[in-house]
């Protein structure tokens, strides 16, 4: 979930609220931790708390060429003492993601806890998170569409620079109207890497869906031309 009001931290004002409170309700600092994810794109920084992931931060540009297979495991190699849940997760997703994305459907996706006080900013990173999926793309234009306001693409850039959680919230897969993949905060070599990451992975389980379909429509017709000639069989001897 996306809670957009729920984590105060310490100097942050969310919205019109003073530092410190939700909505203008009292609420008290949490106790942020961090976890640093050794990934196929270099060290991710993690932060959060029991309510939600607050940031996740790219690591400097060291990108794999686009298509090649992610060479390094996908693990936590700092922080990993008593992690709250939406922390475990996402580290579980992350993992999943880049080296067994078709099992990332199946996992839980950690609570989100943002500061966002742009109401369009959030309407946005809520409608790429939920409506544009791994091996998509969509132009600004069209994400402002989705989000409800088709002439705002230029705010729709806005708020790509300003998403706290790539990757889980998938900016990367906002590209320009030409097809050029555009800027993003990790880099544009890094975003064309993970667009082809997800394209590649999309086309391998696509392609072990049809050799699924394939073998179970070859085993169907074993079935039929068995039973054809039992009952051929069966018609002879009754001759």
């Amino acid at each position: 979930a996306l809670n957009p009001w729920q984590c105060p931290r310490p100097g942050w004002t969310l919205g019109l609220a003073a530092p410190g409170t939700v909505g203008g309700q009292g609420g008290s600092p949490c106790q942020e931790k961090q976890v640093v994810l050794l990934s196929p794109l270099g060290r991710m920084e993690i932060s959060g708390c029991d309510k939600g992931v607050h940031e996740i931060k790219l690591p400097k540009p060291s990108v794999p060429p686009p298509g090649a297979e992610p060479s390094v495991a996908c693990e936590v190699c700092e922080g990993a003492e008593e992690l709250p849940e939406p922390l475990q997760q996402c580290t579980a997703w992350l993992r999943a993601y880049f080296c067994e994305p078709a099992s990332t459907g199946t996992l839980p996706l950690s609570a989100l806890s943002l500061c966002l006080a742009d109401s369009f900013t959030r309407q946005v990173l809520w409608t790429l998170l939920n409506d544009v999926k791994f091996g998509e793309a969509v132009s600004y234009k069209q994400l402002a569409d989705l989000a409800g306001n088709g002439r705002a693409a230029r705010a729709v850039g806005g708020a790509m620079r300003s998403n706290p959680i790539p990757i889980i919230i998938p900016c990367h897969r906002v590209i320009r109207s030409s097809g050029d993949s555009g800027n993003y905060g990790g880099g544009q070599p890094m975003k064309e890497w993970l667009l082809c990451h997800e394209r590649l992975q999309k086309e391998k389980l696509a392609q072990g869906g049809d050799r699924k379909r394939q073998g179970q429509g070859q085993g169907q017709e074993r079935g039929q031309a068995q039973g054809q000639g039992q009952g051929q069989g069966q018609g002879q001897g009754q001759d």
